[in-house]
C-alpha cells in the first residue's frame, strides 16, 4: 500500500504542473490552436480509456462519437445559429445517444464479437455521414463560426477560445477521475477483472457496462464538439474507422488503465503527426542524409514503428512503466 501511496502523492503535483503549463502555454509562445487540438484528442483518449482501461470493453467505433458529435455541433452552430455552449451540449448529448445505441448491442457479446459490432455500427454512421446532405459529403462541414459564449464572450480570439477549451477539458477530465474513483468505478474494475464473480455478487453487469459506454461516448462526443468549434470544420476523417485506431494507439502508447496514460499518449501521437517533418529536416541538415526529409511523408509508417516498439519494450505503456518503476523503487526501500 505504501508504494501506491507514493504514486498517489506524486500524481497531484504532476497534474498541477501540467495545468500550470497549459495555463502559461499561450503566454510562452505556443500556438493556441495546436494545443487545443492536442487537448481535444487527450480528452478523446481519456474517454476511450474509461471504457477499455477500466471496464475491459474494446470499442473500435469511438470515431462515431467523435465525428457524429462534431457534425451535430457544426450544423447547430452554423445553420441554426446556436450559441457555442448549446453546440457543446448538443455534441455531448448526441455522443451519449450514439453510445446508448451502440452499447445496447455491443454489451450483449464479449471479446472480438463485441468489438466487431462497434466497428460495423461506426462504419454505418460513416456512410450515413458521407451521403447526408447537411454534412457536406467528402468536403465536410466547413466554416463553422465560434460565436459568442452565452451571447457575451466572443470566441473569435484564439486566446479566449483556448482558455474556454481548457476549462471544458479540465472539467470533463475531473468527471472521468470522479467516475473511476467512485463506487460505480470500483464495480467497473471488478467487472473487468472477473465478470462472473461480479454477477455472483448480485451486480447487473450489463447495466453497469452500458452506463460506462454512455459516459465514455458522451465525453468523446464533447471532445468532437469542442474540436469543431476550435478548428471551424468537421470532416469525414473524424468519423472514419482510422480515428478509432488512432485513439487505441494513443491509449496503449500512453498506458492503458492509467489516468495520465491517454494524456501522454495523445501528446506523443499528435506531436509525431505534426512535427515529424520538421524533425526529419533537422536530422537531414545535421547528418547530411537527404532521406530524412521524406519522414514527413511517412508519418503513418513512423507512428506504426513507434507503436510496435512501445508494445514490445513498454508493454504497460509509457506512464504504466513509470508507475511500475516508482512502485518497485518504493518497495525496494522497505
Amino acid at each position: 500500500m505504501k508504494s501506491k501511496t507514493l504514486v498517489q502523492r506524486i500524481a497531484p503535483w504532476g497534474y498541477g504542473l501540467l495545468l500550470l503549463g497549459l495555463l502559461a502555454a499561450p503566454l510562452l509562445g505556443a500556438y493556441p490552436v495546436f494545443v487545443m487540438k492536442l487537448m481535444c484528442f487527450a480528452l478523446f483518449a481519456s474517454a476511450f480509456n474509461l471504457l477499455l482501461g477500466y471496464t475491459g470493453i474494446l470499442s473500435f467505433g469511438h470515431a462515431a462519437f467523435l465525428g457524429g458529435a462534431a457534425y451535430v455541433t457544426g450544423h447547430m452552430v452554423k445553420v441554426w445559429g446556436a450559441t457555442p455552449e448549446l453546440g457543446l451540449l448538443a455534441g455531448l448529448l448526441s455522443g451519449a445517444l450514439l453510445g446508448l445505441v451502440m452499447g445496447f448491442f455491443a454489451i450483449r457479446r464479449q471479446g472480438i464479437y463485441s468489438t466487431m459490432i462497434t466497428l460495423a455500427l461506426a462504419q454505418m454512421l460513416f456512410f450515413a455521414c458521407l451521403q447526408a446532405p447537411f454534412t457536406g459529403g467528402e468536403d465536410g462541414l466547413q466554416g463553422v463560426p465560434r460565436g459568442k459564449l452565452f451571447g457575451v464572450i466572443d470566441l473569435a480570439s484564439d486566446t479566449t477560445m483556448y482558455y474556454v477549451a481548457l476549462v471544458v477539458v479540465v472539467v470533463a477530465f475531473l468527471v472521468i477521475v470522479r467516475t473511476i474513483h467512485s463506487p460505480f468505478g470500483q464495480v467497473l474494475k471488478g467487472i473487468k477483472e472477473n465478470e462472473p464473480r461480479a454477477i455472483s455478487l448480485g451486480y447487473d453487469t450489463n447495466r453497469f457496462k452500458l452506463l460506462a459506454f454512455v459516459i465514455s461516448a458522451a465525453i468523446a462526443g464533447l471532445a468532437g464538439a469542442l474540436k469543431t468549434l476550435v478548428l471551424g470544420f468537421a470532416t469525414l476523417s473524424d468519423v472514419h474507422w482510422s480515428a478509432s485506431g488512432h485513439v487505441v494507439l494513443m491509449t496503449l502508447v500512453g498506458g492503458l488503465g492509467t489516468l495520465s496514460g491517454p494524456l501522454v499518449g495523445s501528446a506523443v501521437v499528435v506531436l509525431l503527426e505534426n512535427k515529424i517533418g520538421e524533425f526529419g529536416n533537422l536530422l537531414a541538415s545535421l547528418s547530411g542524409v537527404e532521406w530524412f526529409r521524406t519522414l514527413g511523408e511517412s508519418v503513418t509508417i513512423v507512428t506504426g514503428l513507434i507503436f510496435v516498439v512501445c508494445v514490445l519494450a513498454f508493454r504497460r505503456g509509457i506512464m504504466g512503466e513509470i508507475i511500475a518503476w516508482l512502485q518497485r523503487r518504493r518497495g525496494g526501500r522497505h
